[in-house]
């Protein structure tokens, strides 16, 4: 539905017990400077509802409830998607915050050169706790995910992931949208059905959001572990798919394993270790305006991303049960 020339958006937020979270989004599409769109919550089950929340913003914005079975996020979205009357998608998960252009950055990238799908990277708001600044720099920063989240620089093609995707409602639905049967890597096993039926698929740098990740190492460390499992499942179903840089976190698990554990070429791969740690940490820092503590909580991020991807990679890859 396009009012004129201006798009209609239709953005989707699933939400499972996070109603703070859900109201730190909402009250960030109040202040977005392009107003053309409505907003569909679905609460996916939730013990802790947000449908309070979702009502006490009716006045400000075009919004809608809905709460339906838990069934995971991709139902969510499915089901969020078939209520859904924009000419795009934007699918948004529920701990992200999103900057005052967000939308016009979209509307500016979309009339300067049209796509069927796209996605924007994430950051760090300010206001972040110092955990969640480390965070986001490990599953951000090229020096830890080779910036395949959304960064430019990058060592394999972008693929929109769920947390900041858009998509034409007729492709989504063409695509009969998410696997439901997924419950980790469903974002790229759709941007892989993406790419086979030929759309067109961009990287909007500047429609990023504030991303607030999980609260601790041991949340983090689980949320990378399902991720690095997913890899290989999806490796399974797309022969082909499956790009060194994925192996990256494996093989570092490995190399940390032959230095510390078995001892071999210690003196030599120690250093090599040495120096990549002190990379991450004057790095992170230097992100963080010279805050050294960020930049060792992002040493310890780092490590925690590598090992609990590489270390789900390999348990899926050999079939090794936990």
């Amino acid at each position: 539905m396009e009012t004129g020339n201006i798009r209609y958006y239709s953005i989707i937020i699933p939400v499972y017990n996070r109603p703070d979270e859900v109201d730190d989004l909402l009250f960030s599409l109040t202040r977005q400077t392009y107003r053309n769109f409505e907003v569909i919550v679905v609460e996916d089950g939730s013990t802790l509802p947000c449908k309070a929340i979702a009502e006490g913003y009716a006045d400000r914005m075009d919004i809608r409830y809905f709460l339906i079975p838990n069934g995971g996020p991709s139902k969510a979205r499915n089901y969020g998607a078939k209520q859904s009357k924009g000419d795009y998608l934007l699918i948004l998960d529920s701990d992200c915050v999103l900057p005052e252009g967000y939308l016009e950055a979209v509307e500016n990238e979309l009339s300067r050169e049209p796509a069927d799908a796209f996605g924007g990277p994430d950051r760090a708001h300010p206001s972040f706790t110092p955990i969640q600044k480390a965070i986001s720099y490990a599953m951000t920063s090229f020096f830890t995910t080779g910036g395949i989240r959304g960064g430019k620089k990058k060592l394999d093609k972008f693929y929109p992931r769920s947390f900041n995707m858009g998509v034409r409602r007729d492709v989504f639905m063409r695509l009969q949208g998410f696997d439901t049967s997924m419950r980790y890597g469903e974002d790229i096993d759709f941007s892989t059905r993406l790419f086979q039926a030929g759309c067109r698929t961009r990287l909007f740098p500047e429609a990023y959001v504030y991303h607030k990740r999980r609260t601790s190492f041991s949340q983090f460390f689980r949320q990378v572990e399902h991720s690095g499992e997913a890899r290989i499942v999806l490796w399974k179903k797309y022969p082909g798919t499956l790009k060194p840089v994925h192996c990256l976190p494996a093989l570092f698990v490995l190399f940390v394993f032959c230095i510390l554990v078995a001892g071999i070429g210690w003196p030599l791969l120690y250093s090599l270790l040495m120096l990549y740690i002190l990379l991450i940490f004057f790095d992170a820092a230097r992100q963080n305006g010279g805050d050294l503590y960020i930049g060792m909580l992002s040493v310890a991020a780092a490590f925690t991303q590598l090992f609990g991807y590489g270390i789900g990679f390999i348990r899926k890859y050999f079939n090794i049960s936990r």
